[in-house]
């Protein structure tokens, strides 16, 4: 009865449209109030708790080093290296929003900023290249969920932190399902150019125009290379690490490419703190959801429920396939985090699901969520920038949310996609 009361609450106040963080707050404290008054007094203890977590600082500097990185002009010298290289293909431009969604997802971390930074140059120019409006906007919203997979990601930060794993191994966890996620789409725009009979966009590059394309992408590329290369020799830490990307950011900007003032730069900074405020405000108000959900014992009766279900492991990782992607639908990520895997986790160690691997399932799934309405906020964010109504894009984006279903079933089916560079890892430190 007690579980009920907190998620339906929680139901109640998402459908009265009440902002998800106080939706989360306020149906824990409720709970507590009606059921286990004396348990309130530990609210300040646990969202202090929540917030003082030292893998949390990491989420503020991979923010901003993305936000000045895509401010500086990187992502259009991404663009122009990409184009070098597939831009004479049919379809040649929707393939380059692709990659180009690949190398600035190692950058940002973050499904919405890849949009917005890729997005004001690449769906004008896919609809000036005579691409629709609308399949242009709905590519990028399905290339932006990319963001979230390759690392550094802020969603598998915060798998870190509810599932007590390593983020340096679910980083490079999240790199062959992010590419494979990739290909599929490339796939399907090469195919689906192909049967529009989408002329090629670029003619063929000399020699010094990709000499010179690589000389501009250079930074960005190097970027990923950067983060990654000192998390996995064992320089710094997933936190330092950020710290080490937003002095990179910093540098680029100010010694190469020169694009903003010193007043534009501290606006970076101020975006990146209130787009970091609003993530922790829902951190800390899922802390404590997932706090009462732990007193009222509501993981074991979850595990209890999924194994007395039976069928073994493939119909538990389909079961937490269907619910994520309902879930993903009507929550975002951090919420799905911290009120879902905490009922799901105890149940995946029971069948022998590796965590690493699980969190990469979620992390997937999440990336789908942002796809998908009513609330993808993906879709939104592409919305914002090519005028096309949300409803047009979600409609125009549902093969690709089905090639990205099938990118899914690979990587939760096949472990190894997910466990191989991780076990490098771990045979190194050894």
């Amino acid at each position: 009865m007690t579980v009920a009361f907190l998620f339906i609450s929680l139901a109640v106040f998402l459908l009265l449209e009440v902002p998800v963080a106080a939706s989360l707050g306020l149906s824990a404290g409720l709970t507590l109030a009606f059921f286990n008054r004396s348990a309130l007094l530990g609210i300040p203890s646990i969202i202090f708790a929540n917030l003082t977590t030292p893998a949390l600082l990491a989420i503020p500097y991979f923010i901003a080093a993305g936000i000045v990185l895509g401010r500086s002009g990187i992502s259009g010298h991404l663009i122009g290296f990409a184009q070098m290289l597939v831009g004479r293909m049919r379809g040649g431009l929707a393939v380059v929003t692709v990659i180009v969604s690949i190398f600035l997802a190692g950058i940002s971390g973050s499904g919405p900023a890849d949009v917005a930074a890729l997005g004001l140059v690449l769906i004008p120019a896919m609809t000036a290249a005579g691409y629709s409006k609308d399949f242009s906007a709905a590519l990028m919203a399905a290339c932006g969920g990319i963001g979230i997979i390759i690392p550094p990601s802020i969603a598998l930060i915060i798998y870190a932190l509810v599932a007590d794993a390593s983020p340096e191994k679910l980083f490079l966890a999240g790199v062959l399902p992010g590419v494979i996620v990739g290909a599929g789409l490339m796939v399907y725009v090469i195919i689906s150019c192909r049967k529009t009979q989408q002329p090629s966009d670029a003619p063929r590059p000399s020699l010094r125009e990709f000499i010179s394309a690589l000389r501009k992408a250079v930074w960005g590329l190097a970027a990923p290379a950067l983060i990654l290369g000192g998390i996995y020799s064992g320089l710094c830490t997933a936190t330092e690490a950020a710290v080490v990307a937003l002095a990179y950011a910093v540098a680029v900007e100010r010694l190469i490419y020169r694009a903003m003032t010193w007043r534009q730069l501290f606006g970076c900074f101020r975006d990146a703190a209130t787009t970091t405020g609003q993530i922790l405000l829902i951190v800390a108000a899922a802390g404590v959801f997932s706090f009462v959900m732990g007193l009222l014992d509501a993981p074991q009766s979850s595990t209890l429920w999924l194994v007395g279900i039976g069928g073994g492991r493939i119909i538990f990782l389909i079961l937490v396939n269907v619910l994520l992607l309902l879930a993903g639908c009507f929550l975002d990520a951090i919420s799905i985090f911290y009120v879902i895997v905490p009922l799901l986790l105890p149940a995946a160690g029971h069948y022998g699901v590796d965590p690493v691997h699980f969190g990469v399932i979620i992390t997937v799934n999440m990336a789908i969520g942002q796809v998908t309405p009513p609330v993808g906020v993906n879709l939104f964010t592409a919305a914002g920038i090519s005028g096309v109504p949300v409803w047009d894009i979600a409609k125009r984006a549902l093969p690709l949310v089905i090639v990205e279903l099938a990118a899914l079933g690979i990587v939760t089916f096949i472990p190894w996609l997910s466990l191989w560079l991780p076990s490098l890892l771990t045979g190194a430190a050894k």
